[in-house]
């Protein structure tokens, strides 16, 4: 029997979006600064870049760090290497936050940003003065031109992970969906393939949630520091997937099969209920580590540029497209290894 054709194209669109994923060169950034304390007075730092030109464009490079309207810029820079370069501030003016943002510019790179790059130390903490120093006028914002992904603060490669966390999310939550729906259709009809239907998406939804948990994890250790950190969002999946695993359990300990199925589907819009809740509305209203939930933006605010969003939309697609083909595969042995029970209801 042929494959239907969104099958062969959601595999394909999964391949494509994980090779782009892994080649794609990630955009120049900045990940560290040392030391990340600016004292009173003069303050000598080292700059490290990641995939960053600087010697190549040491011409045109620009180096200012703003604290609320103030900007302040270097008396002193010279450059290490490609990726490494010693920068000198000297600030004695009354400022107004605890944390200065680091800009630099070149050609080559466009404009690099790392938010609260440096925590003040021994200064007066006021208002801003009215005048900030004369390198504001001499300062240019540029982008550079070539395909990249953006280089985030803390996440730097493993943004790249992004391409298959989330959308091991998104295809979970739809065949949860299916798996609601398929219940719901039991509960009219009393059609025991319906049921089957059910077990089965919700078989194929527990798969892609442990996929979401484990590579969410990898992500944790890599950005948190720790595998598993006690955050509404990461709580509120596992709970979410625990609710689903008592609905296996809830099935398998009633041995009359229509009355399994029955409790079984009513369970199910309990489940998936539940499952929103615990995933997507509860976390929201707390605050949290994970993007999109509290007051910390979700990606596609500041994680997600153009060049990004090109890719992972298809892989949401491509990823919900395979599970449901697993879900077909799957629930068509159902339907053969049961056929005596499923009679001729289908």
């Amino acid at each position: 029997m042929s494959i239907a054709w969104w099958k062969w194209l959601s595999a394909l669109t999964v391949l494509i979006t994980l090779i782009i994923g892994l080649k794609a060169p990630l955009s120049p950034g900045i990940p560290a600064v040392s030391p990340d304390k600016l004292n009173y007075g003069a303050t000598s730092v080292t700059i490290t870049g990641y995939n960053t030109h600087f010697e190549e464009a040491s011409s045109s490079l620009q180096v200012w760090l703003k604290n609320g309207d103030a900007i302040f810029c270097p008396y002193e820079m010279a450059v290490v290497d490609e990726n490494t370069m010693r920068v000198s501030f000297s600030i004695t003016e009354v400022i107004d936050g605890a944390f200065f943002d680091l800009y630099l510019n070149n050609d080559v790179d466009g404009t690099l940003f790392l938010p609260m790059a440096f925590l003040q130390s021994g200064m007066e903490v006021g208002l801003n003065p009215d005048k900030t120093q004369d390198c504001r006028k001499e300062i240019t914002v540029t982008e550079a031109a070539t395909y990249d992904f953006p280089n985030q603060p803390i996440l730097n490669e493993t943004i790249r992970n992004i391409l298959v966390h989330v959308p091991s999310w998104f295809a979970m939550i739809f065949v949860m969906l299916l798996s609601l729906i398929y219940s719901i259709r039991f509960l009219n009809s009393s059609k025991m393939k319906f049921d089957a239907g059910a077990e089965t998406a919700a078989h194929v939804g527990l798969l892609f949630a442990f996929i979401g948990l484990a590579t969410g994890s990898i992500w944790a250790r890599f950005t948190w520091g720790a595998w598993w950190v006690s955050d509404p969002r990461l709580n509120g999946a596992a709970l979410g997937v625990l609710v689903y695993l008592a609905y296996f359990v809830l099935k398998s300990s009633i041995n009359d099969k229509e009355k399994s199925a029955r409790l079984g589907a009513v369970y199910n819009i309990f489940a998936f209920t539940m499952m929103i809740l615990f995933v997507m509305v509860l976390p929201r209203m707390t605050e949290s580590l994970h993007p999109g939930v509290g007051g910390n933006p979700a990606f596609s605010q500041y994680d997600i540029d153009d060049n990004l969003r090109l890719v992972f939309y298809p892989a949401v697609i491509g990823w919900i497209g395979m599970a449901v083909w697993i879900f077909d595969v799957r629930y068509r042995m159902t339907k053969l290894r049961y056929r005596e029970l499923l009679g001729n209801d289908e």
